[in-house]
């Protein structure tokens, strides 16, 4: 089973339904063509736990396993998975670690053990994957060639949290026992090191900043300033008529044509009527699987495109009425599209990930997440971080692709999450019960005890305004949805819920974090009076 989740995965060709949510670039806009990829191999390594402890002679069945210090190869993530996906971590995860370059080892850190309601609905092709392993949140640790781990089930964690007092974990003074083959930790336990690899150029990002443009609000788009990841030219003038080659294309709520819930979108039913890209030059200078992915997103920017530019307020907006011939054109309530940076952005190996694209019917719902990796990262780091989530997404966990359809870094940047293109309703793996119908925009950090910064908050904000208008969907609104199962409601259930939900609105956890839960108040009135509303 390893050695087939470690193995590359081809991509098919683009997704259909590509929505004309922007006007189109100019024949010359984007990038310059390349004619070969930058590697970003990256890597995991997979370690076997072994017993630790009084009660090592246990095997697999010990409550304390682990691994003792030892110097392993480079890598800046780490995370625990074991064989069975519907087994729980009850216990307690630390890790300390070596950094690359000295001999200092950090303390002790404690890893998010329930990561389980972060995955594919029940009943799924991706949930029902046998690839699928039951894993820890991932934990970014930086550059790093030295690793300890230990592992301890709930009572002999609280055994050792007690100072070890005699008769701790048993009632009565009495000492747990435990038997062979009464396993108190999950089977098949792993320690997962990774590596995401080098950035490709100009991976690296700035805070998101802009100038504002005359006659526009200047709260309107989302800032630029500072450093720029291939920034292209912004669309065709305003005013001018989209024009589209692809076939299948429908207005974004069109009762036909339209991608259908569960279905695998492929090669043929995207670009030209022969299946072509729009731009064979391009697509023949990038890597299949890159121009397969950036192809989902070439109604918004140029294929190969390292980022998707911001368009102001009344850009967005006529480009919207642009996208609707025949509607009536009143003025619609969405946000000005924020600059997202793509996978190619930041350096998706396409080749990991599953062939083609899944989507829903439509968003209706937006559940903000955090990641849970901790927030010992700098901006310019963040590249690497969702390098990793990423590669433990997908290589460890055995998913199709990364969970979350959008990731949020501190300094408020935007980054394009599940393949499929940003626009579309892109199936996730975010919210267990709740991924039909809705979007995952994660945080990367912890916010259980760390508040969460402004620029990420407006981040939320304004992608949420943007997507969410574009699916004619209020911020501060309700919705129904069907859960798909969980542990709050049961399958089937029509759950009404916040359109800007926090995930433990949907399934009993702690995420997104008590902090940035606290905020999304404020997310949901932004939200709003970026739409207009």
């Amino acid at each position: 089973m390893r050695g087939f989740l470690a193995s590359s995965i081809g991509v098919t060709c683009a997704a259909a339904l590509a929505l004309p949510l922007a006007l189109p670039a100019p024949a010359q806009a984007g990038p310059p063509a390349v004619t070969s990829e930058p590697a970003v191999p990256g890597s995991t390594q997979s370690l076997p736990l072994v017993p630790l402890g009084a009660d090592r002679a246990l095997g697999s069945a010990a409550p304390e396993q682990g691994l003792t210090r030892r110097g392993v190869r480079p890598f800046s993530l780490v995370g625990v998975v074991w064989d069975n996906p519907a087994s729980e971590l009850h216990g307690r995860v630390q890790v300390r670690t070596r950094a690359v370059g000295n001999h200092h080892w950090s303390g002790w850190q404690d890893i998010e053990t329930h990561n389980r309601e972060h995955a594919a609905d029940p009943d799924t092709p991706e949930g029902a994957s046998r690839r699928v392993r039951g894993s820890t949140a991932p934990l970014w640790v930086g550059s790093s060639d030295g690793v300890e781990v230990r592992v301890q089930a709930e009572e002999a964690a609280e055994s050792e949290g007690a100072g070890g007092a005699e008769g701790a974990g048993g009632a009565e003074g009495e000492e747990r026992v435990t038997v062979p083959g009464d396993s108190p930790l999950p089977r098949g336990l792993h320690l997962e090191l990774v590596d995401p690899g080098a950035d490709p150029p100009r991976a690296g990002v700035a805070p998101a900043a802009a100038p504002p443009r005359a006659g526009v609000d200047p709260g309107a788009a989302p800032p630029r300033s500072g450093a720029q990841v291939g920034r292209a030219p912004l669309h065709a003038p305003v005013g001018r008529a989209p024009v589209h080659a692809s076939v299948g294309r429908a207005p974004l709520h069109a009762p036909v044509g339209g991608a259908r819930a569960g279905v695998s979108m492929s090669a043929q039913s995207a670009g030209d009527p022969s299946g072509a890209p729009a731009d064979n030059s391009r697509a023949d200078a990038l890597p299949s699987e890159t121009a397969v992915a950036s192809a989902a997103n070439t109604d918004l920017a140029p294929l190969g495109a390292l980022e998707i530019p911001a368009l102001s307020q009344q850009e967005t907006e006529r480009a919207f009425l642009a996208a609707r011939p025949g509607t009536e054109r009143v003025k619609p309530y969405i946000g000005a599209r924020p600059r997202i940076i793509t996978r190619r952005g930041w350096g998706a190996n396409e080749k990991l990930r599953e062939r083609g694209f899944i989507y829903t019917k439509k968003v209706k719902a937006a559940f903000v997440h955090h990641t849970g990796s901790g927030n010992n990262y700098s901006c310019s780091q963040s590249p690497s971080v969702i390098r990793s989530i990423y590669r433990y997404h997908v290589v460890s966990s055995g998913w199709r692709d990364i969970g979350y359809n959008f990731l949020v870094d501190k300094c408020g940047n935007i980054y394009e999450g599940r393949a499929g293109g940003v626009a579309k309703p892109v199936m996730g793996a975010h919210t267990l019960g709740f991924n039909s119908n809705s979007m995952g925009i994660a945080v990367l950090g912890s916010y259980n005890n760390t508040k969460p910064s402004s620029a990420a908050l407006k981040a939320i904000a304004r992608l949420s305004a943007w997507k969410l208008g574009l699916y004619g969907a209020n911020p501060r609104g309700k919705t129904y949805l069907k859960s798909g199962g969980g542990n709050l409601y049961r399958k089937g259930k029509n759950v009404r819920l916040n359109v800007i939900s926090g995930h433990r609105d949907g399934f009993a956890t702690e995420c997104p974090g008590r902090l940035l839960y606290g905020k999304l108040g404020t997310a949901r009135k932004e939200a709003a009076r970026y739409q207009g509303r």
